[in-house]
């Protein structure tokens, strides 16, 4: 009887440390408030690179515009700081806004410079087709909108793009400088599980 209790000791101990090793390697480091998570934790499987495009169109005019000025500028600005738009713009597949709908653009940008034509952009794509229905991208970043091409980062995304990363780059179609209605391109390249 003597024997069989060590012997059931150390094997408590040995389960013991194997399974607060085994503990270690699904939760990693612990620092109190905060602690590493293996992504096996999250069910997350080999990273993907995927690469979007669709057209973004900022409609003010007509009965049901889809952008909406909701801060005018209080100055004669030529850059119009101080403006800020709400939108809810329609995303599709190509540039026409009768192609095929495949999602919508929802935030809002505002004139964020004195000296030059920059936006802060703050936008979700919300995808609506196939898969990615329910999912979203997020973007936030600096549009100076009268270059041919701009660059801005994805930050974030849900549903299919949790842990998203990356960036767009937008290029406008085309412009309407009498009622500000415009349709842009819109290149995604993002990291997501």
């Amino acid at each position: 009887m003597a024997r069989v209790f060590p012997t059931l000791g150390y094997q408590t101990i040995i389960f013991f440390l194997f399974s607060c090793y085994l503990i270690s390697l699904v939760f990693g480091e612990s620092y109190g408030y905060a602690k590493t998570i293996d992504k096996k934790f999250f069910g997350l499987k080999e990273e993907k690179r995927s690469h979007f495009r669709v057209y973004w169109h900022d409609i003010y005019s007509g009965s049901n515009p889809t952008a909406m000025a909701i801060v005018q500028p209080q100055n004669n600005s030529s850059t119009m700081f101080g403006f800020l738009s709400m939108i809810d713009d329609p995303l599709t597949e190509g540039p026409e806004l009768t192609s095929k709908l495949v999602g919508k653009a929802q935030g809002f940008y505002g004139s964020a410079s004195q000296e030059e034509n920059g936006l802060i952009v703050i936008m979700n794509f919300v995808f609506m087709e196939g898969k990615y229905n329910g999912s979203t991208l997020t973007i936030l970043g600096r549009n100076k909108v009268f270059l041919p091409v701009r660059e801005m980062p994805v930050i974030g995304g849900s549903g299919l793009f949790r842990f998203a990363r990356g960036y767009v780059k937008a290029r406008t179609i085309k412009f309407n400088q009498t009622n500000g209605d415009a349709t842009v391109e819109y290149n995604i390249y993002v990291l997501h599980y």
